[in-house]
């Protein structure tokens, strides 16, 4: 099969920009053939603020670059990653332009919220779910703090919506859990037309022991991410494995501050993916804090990967992943007392948290290696193929 990936970088490197390149990877190692196709973030200066603006709506650059590469190339599938915000909608019309269908992964809310988050001001917000314009987002200014920029991300929704772009244009959408699928369901989108697939680890990377001591932060520092929290629950604990942590963002400097303050934590920045597995192969624990509805979890997985039981926040996807007692224990997002309790039971009983190593190693073998995963994103694939005759000659 051929494939033409499509993805949208941003600045800071997360987990749509790995599952990216793992997707490309394990296509190719599995025999198809995949053109991968990148836009970076980092343009987004060199552009300036309004033609990345009209750029979000409607890349008339984009259209023209996949029209191109699909003149110049046969292809069996336009796979997108991540379109925001410099490739746009456009490029979806381009592919159906010459009959090839779209698939599209949903890492994000972002069809439906401006923010892509659902989730502002601290809390769990739905205020836009299911409206045709999320105007609610302007006027709480959900995007990077500003109402004109939110504006442009509204506009870009409902104008697509309204168009029927989302409906009409994109074949099969991936979610990567049950529970982002309903959202997205809730959100507006046909539920026929939105296939679960999660995210995978490809090859499987060798399990480790623990053993470390300590215990592992890793991912973006952001508010959603539940950052306050972790760190207020480590300063106020006693008896307690140190934190390491491993990311960036704008709390960065929280967890330096917290650093300086309380010698059980460690902020050690960013780190490549391989030196990430080692830590937590050697990790106690994997703290997973969130506080919004994450779509999937990936660091989870990861954990698992390697045998990490994770003690995660009780909301949205982790809390069915992580099986307390089996592969971890949960906490109810956002409370410092709850989350102190558990790392400290932990602490306390390591080699008991460590007899939970082989079931967190089993839960990733059974869930979320690729040969599990290329089966189901190949039937996808021949699913868009097949729904994607209808849609055509619109």
């Amino acid at each position: 099969m051929k494939i033409l990936m499509l993805h949208n970088r941003y600045l800071l490197p997360g987990g749509e920009d790995q599952v990216s390149t793992a997707e490309t990877a394990l296509l190719r190692d599995y025999g198809h053939e995949v053109d991968l196709v990148e836009e970076a973030n980092r343009r987004v200066e060199q552009l300036g603020k309004t033609r990345t603006a009209l750029r979000t709506l409607w890349s008339q650059e984009s259209y023209r670059r996949i029209d191109e590469k699909l003149r110049g190339k046969s292809f069996d599938i336009l796979h997108v990653q991540n379109f925001f915000p410099l490739w746009s909608p456009s490029v979806y019309y381009a592919a159906s332009r010459h009959q090839v269908p779209v698939v599209q992964t949903l890492h994000n809310y972002r069809l439906m919220c401006v923010n892509s988050l659902l989730f502002r001001d601290q809390h769990v917000c739905e205020e836009c779910l299911g409206r045709m314009l999320p105007w609610r987002g302007v006027v709480h200014a959900c995007y990077r703090d500003s109402r004109a920029a939110s504006a442009v991300v509204a506009g870009m929704i409902g104008a697509h919506k309204l168009a029927g772009t989302w409906q009409k244009r994109v074949a099969i959408y991936i979610a990567v859990s049950d529970f982002a699928r309903e959202k997205y369901i809730t959100g507006g989108l046909p539920g026929a037309k939105i296939v679960v697939k999660p995210n995978f680890i490809h090859p499987p990377p060798a399990a480790g022991s623990g053993g470390g001591g300590y215990a592992l932060y890793v991912g973006r520092l952001s508010p959603e991410k539940g950052i306050k929290t972790m760190l207020e629950a480590w300063k106020s604990a006693t008896s307690t494995v140190p934190l390491k942590v491993v990311g960036e963002g704008p709390l960065a400097e929280m967890v330096i501050a917290a650093g300086r303050t309380c010698p059980k934590v460690e902020y050690l920045g960013s780190k490549p993916f391989f030196e990430v597995l080692d830590l937590m192969r050697s990790a106690e624990f994997l703290a997973f804090p969130s506080e919004w509805y994450e779509t999937m979890g990936r660091t989870i997985m990861e954990a698992f990967s390697v045998g990490t039981p994770v003690v995660a926040s009780r909301i949205g996807p982790p809390a069915s992943m992580v099986v307390p007692g089996e592969t971890g224990f949960h906490f109810k997002p956002g409370c410092v007392a709850e989350l102190k309790e558990r790392l400290e039971w932990c602490s306390r009983n390591l080699e008991q948290l460590r007899a939970l190593r082989g079931k967190a190693r089993k839960a990733f073998e059974a869930k979320y290696t690729g040969t599990a995963n290329i089966e189901t994103l190949l039937a996808i694939y021949n699913m868009a193929k097949q729904a994607g005759l209808p849609y055509r000659a619109r």
